[in-house]
C-alpha cells in the first residue's frame, strides 16, 4: 500500500471523525434572536401641517428608484457621479467593507482544521564514544525520511465558541455592508443639496445686487432732496440705513455662494470642471421626481442604517454565545499520519506507516470570575445594540415624518409667495405708470420694487426648500442606493418651479 492509499484512509477517517464531532456541536449557546418590539405608528401623522398621505403599500419603492430617475438634471447626475468615483469618506466606506469581509473569512477559516504536508529527511553523524573500543572507532551515522499529513491545533468547537464568534464575525460584515449604502444615499443626497444651494444662492446673489442699486438710487434721490431743503435728516438716515443693510446683504449672499462652491467640491473630491458647475438662470424644468412615502413599516426592511442596526445587535447576541463557551473547556486536537523509514527506497514499503496523535483539554478553574465579568460585558453590550436599533428606528420614523411635513408645508408656502410676487409685480406696474403721470413719486418706485425683489427672494427660497425636502424625503426613505430604478420602474415626474 503506497503513501496515497494510507493518505486515503486517513482522510476517509477524519472526515468521519469530523461529521462525529459537527453532530455533538451542533448547537451553540447564543441566545434565540429576537427583534425588538419598536413602537411604530403603522400610519404617518396627519395633525395639522400634514396634507392626507395614504397608508396603503406604494407601488414604486422609494429604495429601489435610481438616483438617476430621482434626478433628472443632466448636469447633476454627472456631478453625483463624479463625486461617487472621487470621494474619500465613500472610499473609507467600501474599505470597511473589504476589511470586515477578509476579517470574516479569517474568522470563518477557524472552523475548518488546518492540514499540512510535511516531508523532510534526517542524516546524522556524532562520535562512537559508547562502545569502549578507543578513539579509532567508526563514527555512528543516522539517516531518517519522513512524510506526513498533519493538523495542527484544531479546536473542537464542542460549545459552539468558534461557530458564535464567526457569526458575530458575519454580521459584522453585514452591518458593514449597510453603512457603507448609507455613506452611498448620504453622499448622493449632499451633493444634490450643496448643488441646488448654490444655484440658490446665484439667483438670490443676483437680486440682493438689484435691491443695492435700487438702495443706492434711492439714496441719491433722498440726498438731493434733503440739499433742497425738502426731505429731513431722517428720511436721509433712512435711506442711508437701506443702502447699508443692502450692501451688507450683497456680501453675505457672495459669502454664501463662495461656501456652496467650496461644499460642492468638496462633496465631488475635486475641484468642479467649469461645465459642470451650476448654472444660471434657474432651469424651470422638471428637476425631481416626486415620491410616495409608503407605508412606515417598510423603513424596517428598506432603511440601511436600521438594517445595519439590527445586524450590529445579532453580532452582540452572538457575542454571549462565545462568552458563556468560555465556561466550558477547550479541546484541542494535534496529530499526523505518514511514513518513515531509514531509507529513501523503503519509506513507501509495507510497515513504514507512522502516526501521532495529542488531544488537550484547558478548563480555566481560576479564570472562572474573569469569565464571568466578561459574559456580564457582552449582555450589556447586547442590551445597548437593542436600544440603539429602537433609537434607529424611531428615528427614521421622525425623519420621514419631518420631511412629510416640510413638503407639504413648502408648497403651501410657495404657492403663497408666488401669488405674493404676482400681487407686488401689479403694484409695481401701477407705481410706474402712476409716476409717469406725474401722481408717484421716484422714491415709490424704489420702495414698491425693494418689496418685489423680496418678494422675488422669498419665492426662491420656497422653490428651492420645496427641492430639498424632497431630497430630504428621497434619503429618509432610503432612495440614492441605486443607480437605476429596479425593474426599470420609475415615479412620476413632478414640475420644480410650481
Amino acid at each position: 500500500m503506497n503513501l496515497f492509499s494510507h493518505l486515503k484512509i486517513s482522510r476517509a477517517r477524519m472526515l468521519l471523525s469530523g461529521a462525529v464531532l459537527l453532530v455533538v456541536a451542533g448547537c451553540t449557546m447564543v441566545p434565540k434572536y429576537k427583534q425588538p418590539d419598536v413602537p411604530l405608528a403603522q400610519k404617518w401623522p396627519s395633525v395639522p401641517g400634514y396634507k392626507e398621505t395614504k397608508t396603503a403599500p406604494a407601488k414604486v419603492q422609494v429604495a429601489d428608484i435610481g438616483w438617476r430617475d430621482f434626478f433628472l438634471d443632466q448636469r447633476l447626475q454627472q456631478v453625483i457621479e463624479l463625486s461617487l468615483t472621487n470621494n474619500p469618506n465613500l472610499y473609507v466606506a467600501v474599505q470597511n467593507v473589504v476589511e470586515t469581509k477578509a476579517l470574516y473569512r479569517v474568522q470563518q477559516a477557524q472552523l475548518i482544521p488546518t492540514v499540512n504536508l510535511n516531508a523532510n529527511g534526517q542524516r546524522t553523524r556524532t562520535p562512537n564514544v559508547y562502545t569502549g573500543s578507543g578513539s579509532n572507532s567508526p563514527p555512528l551515522q543516522y539517516t531518517e525520511y519522513n512524510i506526513n499529513l498533519g493538523v495542527t491545533s484544531y479546536e473542537l468547537d464542542l460549545f459552539g465558541r468558534v461557530r458564535s464568534l464567526n457569526q458575530q464575525s458575519l454580521e459584522t460584515y453585514l452591518a458593514t455592508q449597510e453603512a457603507n449604502k448609507s455613506t452611498y444615499i448620504a453622499l448622493v443626497a449632499q451633493v444634490a443639496v450643496a448643488y441646488l444651494t448654490e444655484e440658490e444662492a446665484m439667483q438670490q446673489l443676483d437680486i440682493a445686487r438689484d435691491q443695492l442699486k435700487a438702495a443706492r438710487q434711492s439714496y441719491n434721490l433722498t440726498q438731493k432732496s434733503f440739499d433742497a431743503g425738502v426731505s429731513s435728516q431722517f428720511d436721509l438716515n433712512n435711506a442711508s440705513i437701506q443702502l447699508l443693510n443692502a450692501s451688507s446683504a450683497v456680501a453675505g449672499y457672495a459669502q454664501q455662494l463662495a461656501q456652496a462652491a467650496d461644499n460642492l467640491d468638496l462633496l465631488a473630491g475635486m475641484p468642479l470642471p467649469e461645465e459642470l458647475k451650476p448654472q444660471r438662470p434657474f432651469n424651470t424644468k422638471v428637476y425631481l421626481a416626486d415620491i410616495p412615502p409608503g407605508l412606515p413599516s417598510d423603513l424596517l426592511q428598506r432603511r440601511p442604517d436600521v438594517i445595519e442596526a439590527e445586524h450590529q445587535l445579532k453580532a452582540a447576541n452572538a457575542n454571549i454565545g462565545a462568552a458563556r463557551a468560555a465556561f466550558f473547556p477547550t479541546v484541542t486536537l494535534t496529530g499526523s499520519a505518514g511514513m518513515a523509514s531509514t531509507t529513501l527506497q523503503s519509506l513507501f514499503a509495507p510497515g513504514s506507516h507512522a502516526w501521532g496523535f495529542s488531544p488537550q483539554i484547558v478548563w480555566p478553574i481560576f479564570d472562572m470570575g474573569t469569565a464571568w465579568h466578561e459574559l456580564q460585558a457582552v449582555k450589556a453590550d447586547q442590551r445597548i445594540k437593542a436600544a440603539d436599533y429602537e433609537s434607529t428606528v424611531q428615528n427614521a420614523f421622525k425623519e420621514v415624518a419631518d420631511a412629510l411635513a416640510v413638503r407639504t408645508t413648502v408648497q403651501s408656502q410657495l404657492t403663497d409667495t408666488e401669488s405674493l410676487v404676482k400681487s407686488n409685480q401689479k403694484s409695481f406696474r401701477l407705481t410706474q405708470a402712476g409716476f409717469k403721470a406725474g401722481v408717484n413719486s421716484q422714491l415709490d418706485v424704489l420702495e414698491i420694487q425693494n418689496a418685489l425683489d423680496s418678494a422675488k427672494l422669498s419665492l426662491i427660497q420656497a422653490r428651492y426648500s420645496r427641492l430639498i425636502s424632497l431630497i430630504n424625503l428621497y434619503q429618509a426613505l432610503g432612495g440614492g442606493w441605486q443607480e437605476h430604478s429596479t425593474n426599470q420602474t420609475a415615479p412620476a415626474t413632478a414640475q420644480a418651479s410650481r
